[in-house]
């Protein structure tokens, strides 16, 4: 199976019963299912589970980056999905990205971004925009969400924003990566590019979330 079943919001084993998923820590869930090794034979079954629900990545992607991780949560439903891309930047040295979409209560973004709570709601109605970027025609703000009350590594920059009516979240390592969002980075929803797909490279080291 190339898309392995795991719980949204943590690492915690997961067990199916009667074709209900539960997590040892969380309980009953709807199962995040994950990638084992990023190829393209496996974005075409992640693109199948995901079915309408948006599938984001940086478009188009740099040279010599590639896809390293991606998933959907869902079942039967589609509530999320994470992609995760990584290659070099000049300032930066290695990169690492990953782009969450998700209806509200999923965790996944929380998961992704090591932040305390589900949803960034609180977080971003209490600042102001501090980046934006585009999904299609339109132009999404972005507010940077605070992972001070979980550690003070500071490996990591957290965006949040919305998009399409769920949230969107972006993660960046290292932290000074942000400085990336400076030139307006477009997101495209990939389910949507055809024979544009067979140009995606994949491989690499998933991310360790």
């Amino acid at each position: 199976m190339s898309l392995e079943p795991q719980c949204p919001r943590c690492p915690s084993p997961v067990s199916e019963t009667d074709g209900v998923w539960s997590c040892a820590d969380h309980g009953p869930i709807q199962p995040l299912w994950r990638v084992t090794r990023a190829s393209y034979d496996a974005f075409g079954d992640h693109l199948n589970r995901a079915e309408e629900f948006p599938t984001y990545l940086p478009w188009p992607m740099s040279p010599g980056w590639e896809v390293t991780d991606f998933g959907v949560v869902g079942g039967p439903r589609p509530r999320a999905t994470v992609t995760c891309v990584a290659g070099t930047s000049p300032l930066d040295g290695p990169v690492e990205v990953v782009v969450v979409s998700e209806e509200p209560g999923t965790g996944l973004g929380a998961r992704c971004a090591g932040t305390l709570h589900s949803d960034p709601g609180l977080q971003i109605a209490a600042s102001s925009p501090t980046a934006k970027i585009r999904v299609g025609p339109q132009t999404i703000p972005l507010w940077t969400i605070s992972t001070s009350d979980v550690d003070r590594t500071l490996d990591r920059s957290v965006f949040a924003g919305e998009a399409g009516g769920r949230w969107l979240w972006l993660v960046l390592r290292p932290a000074s990566a942000m400085l990336l969002l400076a030139d307006e980075w477009i997101l495209c929803d990939v389910s949507d590019l055809g024979p544009q797909l067979l140009e995606i490279p994949f491989g690499g080291h998933p991310p360790a979330w």
